[in-house]
Order: structure tokens, then C-alpha cells, then sequence
């Protein structure tokens, strides 16, 4: 049901740098979270898209997970847009970043109902080509990456609220036992990769998630492969059900592994200091949960900046759903993820004011940028903002300030209209520039 597909338009190139008059703004947790998990015995992932493992964002992405989920990369979609045509960039890009970065690679998805080549979906296939369709795309999908994934999520959604089978390419065609032979083939194709069955709503005890115990457990018994369910946990602000734990226990009572692998808390848009507080408990209540029962593998979060978040294209209204916000600082909830798996946080420290800067475009020789002032615990009436470039870049054109440049050096001051920053409040001005050669992000002062 999840996937990063609709966080996919926004640019592949933003980037941000903000600087807290003379105090760092990101206040991340004294030991990086990918350690403080590490010492549970845990994973604690993130979904990532491949272009994007540049930057800040990979920085984040490399320093502070250790597990790593394509968020598209993998789908049937995008390695086999056309029949026998296959492309493995991007996959083989997120594995390799995890390879030089010490993480696992959680892969995702070989088998659901979505995200799926026309030509798969428009075709008209017996039942015998049907599944020889969907035994080779996990033999080779799987064998092509052999020994270099932890964990496969090899069927995504097989259920519907109920706890029925979905109608689906896959049971319409093929029967409930497509799952069987799913797991069995992946299995064959690489014997060390653990195998799960992935699902949405299904964190606590209700028809759907015991529908997915009951297939587990009758798995078991006929001795198909698998190895573990995951709870994708797509979750809304406030509502993280109270059985979350009690159902993480009853599967790993099967003798399954389970994991939290897609978890997010959206909110109603704007977000305040009162729900930022609220998701931060919910997050810490989550990564509670799953410390506390040993079979839990550990919790990947589905994207952990709000700029690649989808929530926001697929719940109008909704968003800031993940631990750092679009400029890259770190949310309450980053704190008590890092607090939940027993790490300590340096408070920010109050009366904050921040610059931060972002590139929403980019193109052959030019740019927009965009510097987004906000303040905590302090307010402006007044402000200018300072970098310097280090690449010969050149602003063309400003908005919603007034700006100059004496060869690297920028000054840009509020417009008339835009000077006030109140306390838990921001404003934004923007330019367009020039750049050759590279275009890196400078450090932003106020004074």
C-alpha cells in the first residue's frame, strides 16, 4: 500500500543548511540512532530514494541507520518495465551506498498488487504463464541479488480489512497459494535472506492482522519458508493501537520474527509544538513496543525527512509524518526514537532563530533557491541573512527580499512586507542564480 512513489516529484536535488545564530540547529541525539540500535540487537531503517543519497540527505541516510529499504527501486515496475527488459540502476545504487555505509538492505517488494508494468497487468496469461511469469521475476529479482539482502518483503498486502484474500493479479489468478509458492521460490533463489509477509493495518489485534496469524501459522505447519510478518505501521497522530505490543508478541510466539517496516505518523497540517509532542510519543511507544519483545528485528521509518515524505500527495491536508523536517533538523520524534532505544539528546537550546537554505530546482546553468527563516522560543522584527558561495554561483533575481552580492559574498534583507518572524512562526524569500561546474549549499548566517 506504501511506497515513496508520490514523494518522487519533488526535486531530486533539494538540500538544506541552516545555522542557529552561533548553536548548531540539528540537536541529534549523542550517539547516532543506527548505534544506539545496534547495541538493542535491533534495526532501525529507513526507506530511501536512489538519486538522493547525495548530500545531507545521504549523509543522514548513511550516519544514521543502519538498514536501508528501496523505496521503489525494487518494485516489479521498475526493474522490468518491459517484459524482459530489465533495469537495476537505481537497486543496485541503494545497495551499493549500504555496502560502503555497513548497513543491511531490506528488499522491497516482490509480490503485490501495485506498482506493476502494463505489460503485466494488460496481459492475458493462463494460469500455467501466470505463474511462470511470477516464479521467474523472484528467481531472477532475488538471485541477482543474492547474499547481499537481509530480508525480503516477499508478499506486500495479500488482505483486505477483513481479513479476506484480496482480489488480486496474483489470488484471481493464481489462488491463495501464490503466497506458498512465493516464498518457496525465494527462498530456493537465495536460502540465507529472511522472508516476510508485509501489511498494513495490521499493528494491532483486529480481523486483518489475525487473518496474516492465522496464513503464519498455517504456513508453518506445512513447513514453507518464512521467516517473519511485517507491520508497515502507517499511522495517524494519536492512534497507535493499544495492542500493538500484545500482537508483536503473538506472531514472534509463532516462532517468526517480526518488524516494523514502513512507520510514519501523519498529522493535520500545520503541525505546532502540541502535535510534534504528541508524534514523538507515538513514535516513542512504537520503537517501546518493538524493543520490548526479543523477536522484534528492529523499526525502519518509511523516509525519514518530510521533503520525501509521501503522506502529503496522498493525505491532502496531512504531513510532517517523519523524524526530521523538510530542512533536514531533527523532530521531537527523532528524540524519542534515540530516548526508546536508550540513547540521550542535547536540548536545543531556547530563544532560536534559524536560516535555512534549499535548491527546490535546478537546470543546465541555473537555479531557484530559497532561504526559510524560522524561530522557537524567539521572534525577529527584523533580519538579513548572509552566505557565501563557493562554487562562482551568481543571484540573478530575489523575492520577498532585497539582495546583493560582492563576489562570493550574498546579504540579503527582509522586504517590507516579510520582516516580522514570530515566535513559532517562519517566512521564506527566494532568487533565482546562476552556476557552472557544481552548485554545493552554503552556510546561512542571521545577523
Amino acid at each position: 500500500m506504501r511506497s515513496l512513489r508520490t514523494g518522487l516529484s519533488l526535486a531530486a536535488l533539494v538540500t538544506g543548511a541552516a545555522l542557529l545564530f552561533a548553536a548548531p540547529v540539528a540537536h541529534a541525539a549523542d550517539t547516532p540512532l543506527r548505534d544506539l540500535a545496534d547495541a538493542q540487537g535491533k534495526v532501525v531503517g529507513t526507506a530511501v530514494t536512489g538519486s538522493k543519497l547525495t548530500g545531507t540527505y545521504g549523509d543522514i541516510a548513511g550516519a544514521q541507520f543502519n538498514s536501508l529499504t528501496p523505496g521503489n527501486a525494487m518494485k516489479w515496475g521498475t526493474v522490468e518495465p518491459a517484459q524482459g527488459s530489465f533495469n537495476w540502476s537505481e537497486a543496485d545504487q541503494i545497495v551499493a551506498f549500504a555496502q560502503a555505509h555497513h548497513q543491511q538492505v531490506r528488499g522491497h517488494t516482490l509480490v503485490w498488487h501495485s506498482q506493476n508494468p502494463s505489460w503485466l497487468t494488460n496481459g492475458s496469461w493462463t494460469t500455467a504463464q501466470l505463474g511462470s511469469l511470477l516464479r521467474n521475476h523472484i528467481s531472477t529479482e532475488v538471485g541477482r541479488y543474492k547474499g547481499e539482502i537481509a530480508a525480503w518483503d516477499v508478499v506486500n498486502e495479500p488482505f483486505d480489512e477483513d481479513g479476506t484474500y484480496r482480489s488480486t493479479l496474483w489470488y484471481d489468478g493464481l489462488g491463495a497459494g501464490y503466497i506458498a509458492d512465493a516464498l518457496t521460490w525465494a527462498h530456493a533463489a537465495d536460502p540465507d535472506a529472511k522472508l516476510y509477509i508485509n501489511d498494513y493495518n495490521v499493528e494491532g489485534v483486529n480481523a486483518k492482522s489475525t487473518a496474516l496469524y492465522n496464513l503464519v501459522k498455517d504456513l508453518r505447519s506445512r513447513g514453507v519458508p518464512i521467516d517473519g510478518v511485517g507491520l508497515q505501521a502507517h499511522l495517524i497522530l494519536g492512534q497507535v493501537p493499544s495492542s500493538l505490543q500484545q500482537n508483536i508478541q503473538r506472531f514472534a510466539d509463532l516462532g517468526v520474527d517480526v518488524a516494523i517496516t514502513e512507520l510514519d505518523v501523519r498529522m493535520a497540517l500545520p503541525s505546532d509544538a502540541t502535535k510534534l509532542a504528541q508524534q514523538a510519543a507515538d513514535y516513542r511507544s512504537v520503537v517501546n513496543a518493538c524493543v520490548a519483545v526479543a523477536r522484534c528485528a528492529g523499526v525502519t521509518v518509511w523516509g525519514f525527512t518530510d521533503s520525501d515524505s509521501w503522506v502529503p500527495s496522498t493525505f491532502p491536508g496531512y504531513g510532517a509524518a517523519t523524524p526530521y523536517d523538510e530542512n533536514y533538523a531533527p523532530k521531537p520524534a527523532y528524540s524519542a526514537i534515540a530516548a526508546a532505544l536508550g540513547g540521550t539528546t542535547t536540548p536545543p537550546p531556547t530563544g532560536a532563530c534559524t536560516a535555512a537554505y534549499s535548491v527546490p530546482s535546478q537546470w543546465n546553468t541555473g537555479f531557484t533557491g530559497q532561504v526559510r527563516i524560522s524561530c522557537s522560543g524567539a521572534s525577529l522584527s527584523s533580519w538579513k541573512a548572509k552566505w557565501t558561495f563557493g562554487a562562482g554561483q551568481r543571484i540573478t533575481q530575489a523575492w520577498n527580499a532585497t539582495c546583493t552580492q560582492s563576489g562570493s559574498a550574498v546579504s540579503c534583507a527582509n522586504a517590507s512586507y516579510n520582516d516580522a518572524v514570530p515566535d513559532g512562526g517562519s517566512v521564506t524569500f527566494g532568487f533565482n542564480g546562476s552556476w557552472s561546474g557544481s552548485n554545493p549549499v552554503p552556510a546561512v548566517t542571521l545577523g
